[in-house]
């Protein structure tokens, strides 16, 4: 006979010792009493050493028994546990997700979002990386990140994307700028101003600079940076004025940095972006959806 037990062979013994009786074991299995009996039997033929001793209607275990309940326990204890983990994944109470975000973002939507979700799921862990669309796009392809935020166009295979609510362009100024007592600012205002400018690389900064053309308008631009939040530390700094997307003014005190919508400028378009090569986790939709909520609250 083979020397490896039976998942059933087990269970009818861990019943007896549990119950203490053949009777109780069956009720456990709900099986009758004679298949106990018989499994029992064939346990110990086949282990080589008796598991009870009879008295009366109780089955006394062994020592040899009771060793080996000890590990049987440990082998149910931890079928348990799986089964928790099961749960604790199925109701999104346990697990990890890794993040990687735009700047823009990071300072804060995410933050936002992110609270929001661990409020409900306080054993879940995450990780958050602030880097470049490109560079988001190309980890996330590869399963190194299970959700990004990135900003549209953004071309790159493997990779399912869901776009975002749009957000409108603001210019950043300082409280004290002329063109702050205005409730908007048309591109045309901004004329010979002295300019802060995204990178003339990106295609936000193409946008602009179309706006401005069609405007008749030309920029003072007295700085350039790939960086929304380092274009903002910099209007904060009195360089200039910038135009941004209107998510970058959360993260920067308003004593000394103020937005105002921008008549005829460019929209920014943001996106949720998960790796193709299987379905979304349940944790990933469920932190996209409370980042798209998030954002509809702008």
């Amino acid at each position: 006979m083979r020397s490896t037990p039976s998942l059933r062979h087990i269970e009818a013994f861990r019943a007896v010792m549990l119950t203490g009786t053949v009777v109780g074991a069956a009720n456990l299995m709900s099986v009758t009493q004679p298949a106990v009996s018989r499994t029992i039997a064939l346990l110990e033929l086949q282990l080589g050493f008796k598991l009870f001793a009879r008295r009366g209607r109780r089955l006394l275990p062994t020592v040899e028994a009771q060793t080996l309940f000890r590990e049987v326990e440990k082998v149910y204890v931890g079928a348990e546990r799986i089964g928790q983990v099961a749960q604790d994944i199925r109701f999104q109470r346990a697990g990890a997700l890794r993040v990687a975000t735009l700047p823009a973002f990071a300072l804060s939507v995410m933050p936002r979002a992110l609270q929001a979700f661990l409020a409900l799921r306080p054993s879940v862990t995450t990780t958050v990386h602030s880097l470049p669309s490109r560079q988001i796009a190309e980890l996330v392809s590869t399963g190194q990140f299970d959700v990004g935020l990135v900003e549209l166009p953004i071309s790159r295979a493997a990779i399912t994307i869901e776009a975002l609510p749009p957000v409108e362009a603001a210019v950043i100024m300082p409280p004290e700028h002329r063109l702050a007592a205005q409730e908007r600012v048309h591109i045309s205002d901004l004329d010979g101003e002295r300019m802060v400018m995204l990178s003339q690389h990106s295609y936000v900064r193409y946008q602009i600079d179309d706006a401005f053309s069609e405007a008749s308008a030309s920029a003072n631009v007295i700085a350039e940076t790939h960086s929304s939040l380092v274009a903002a530390g910099l209007v904060a700094a009195g360089i200039g004025i910038s135009i941004l997307s209107a998510l970058t003014i959360e993260s920067f005190d308003v004593s000394k940095v103020i937005a105002r919508p921008l008549k005829g400028g460019p929209v920014s378009r943001y996106a949720i972006i998960f790796p193709d090569v299987a379905p979304p986790s349940s944790l990933a939709r469920a932190f996209a959806m409370e980042v798209s909520n998030q954002m509809m609250k702008d």
